[in-house]
């Protein structure tokens, strides 16, 4: 192999401009010319591709988003759009992938591997935490730690005016973001997609706070809750609980932003270069990850098929914590 692509796509994480220099920069290193593809799959349809050198990454691992840009492509959906695609790369002699996204990104990966034959391997840059086959993905650790930051000054307005603050960080069907920083912010119940909490639980444990004269308390949301979103969990509890005062806060898209922690550029350097010599090495159509502090493969197709179970002692010890 002589030549690769790298590419960035889906939903932006802090620390894919990290992975990015990473795969670069260990390309060049190891001999091998490296493309970026920018706007993801789009770019990759129209051609908006040029080569990268060292300095083509120069003061950007400490930058949130990509430099390389990011954007759904509905056309690369299509088999025609794909062909398109594979055209663009067969052109530049591009002979490999390295896909940086999370799991809509590895779904076409894993189609345009099975139709086109070229060796993909997927890193994981996604807040979300939520792919098998990896102990943490990139921009997780960041999201979770922006997060927390306005947990924690919400709770001082939430001491100085008696108040129960709901607050809904994203997690459309994980609730890793919303566990590590309930616990990391002291929250009086976490809710997540994985477990089921009643608003009857939600009410009882505001309750019990009261009685033992808690007079506030932080309420994590994971945006893909069962019971709806903050704001339709608070308006419920409002209705059992009229003299509460309740107030909501949806911290939205500044946890995709933002610097990268330390950890993430760790963990980006580290599964870019895996990346790279594990195409070298002949991998194909699979994800780079980390579990127990070492590099693994997974295959593409179970990386996004398989569940990733939370961790059922951060659920007990919330539990715990709260007596």
């Amino acid at each position: 192999m002589k030549s690769i692509g790298v590419f960035t796509s889906g939903g932006d994480a802090p620390g894919m401009n990290a992975a990015i220099r990473a795969v670069v920069r260990s390309s060049l290193f190891l001999g091998l010319d490296v493309y970026g593809i920018k706007y993801g799959y789009n770019g990759m349809i129209d051609g908006d591709i040029y080569k990268m050198k060292s300095y083509s990454v120069s003061n950007i691992v400490q930058r949130g988003g990509t430099i390389l840009k990011s954007a759904r492509s509905k056309e690369f959906m299509t088999k025609e759009g794909r062909a398109k695609a594979y055209e663009q790369l067969k052109k530049r002699g591009i002979e490999g992938l390295i896909a940086i996204g999370g799991d809509g990104t590895f779904t076409g990966a894993n189609i345009f591997y099975e139709e086109h034959g070229i060796p993909v391997i997927g890193a994981p840059g996604t807040i979300d935490n939520d792919l098998y086959g990896s102990d943490y993905t990139i921009g997780f650790d960041t999201a979770v730690n922006t997060a927390l930051d306005a947990i924690d000054k919400i709770r001082d307005t939430a001491a100085s005016h008696d108040r129960v603050f709901f607050v809904e960080v994203m997690g459309r069907h994980s609730g890793y973001i919303a566990i590590h920083c309930g616990i990391g912010g002291g929250s009086e119940l976490i809710m997540v997609p994985e477990t089921s909490t009643t608003i009857k639980d939600v009410i009882e444990t505001l309750k019990k706070g009261r009685d033992k004269d808690k007079t506030s308390s932080i309420i994590v949301v994971a945006e893909g809750d069962e019971q709806g979103n903050a704001q339709e969990i608070a308006g419920k509890v409002g209705q059992e609980l009229p003299a509460l005062d309740i107030r909501v806060s949806n911290l939205g898209h500044i946890q995709r932003g933002g610097s990268p922690t330390s950890f993430d550029r760790i963990l980006a350097s580290r599964l870019g270069l895996a990346a790279v010599e594990g195409l070298i090495n002949g991998e194909k159509n699979v994800m780079v990850g980390i579990v127990n502090d070492k590099i693994t493969y997974t295959s593409l197709k179970l990386a996004i098929s398989k569940s990733k179970p939370i961790n059922e002692d951060l659920m007990r010890l919330t539990e715990i914590l709260n007596t």
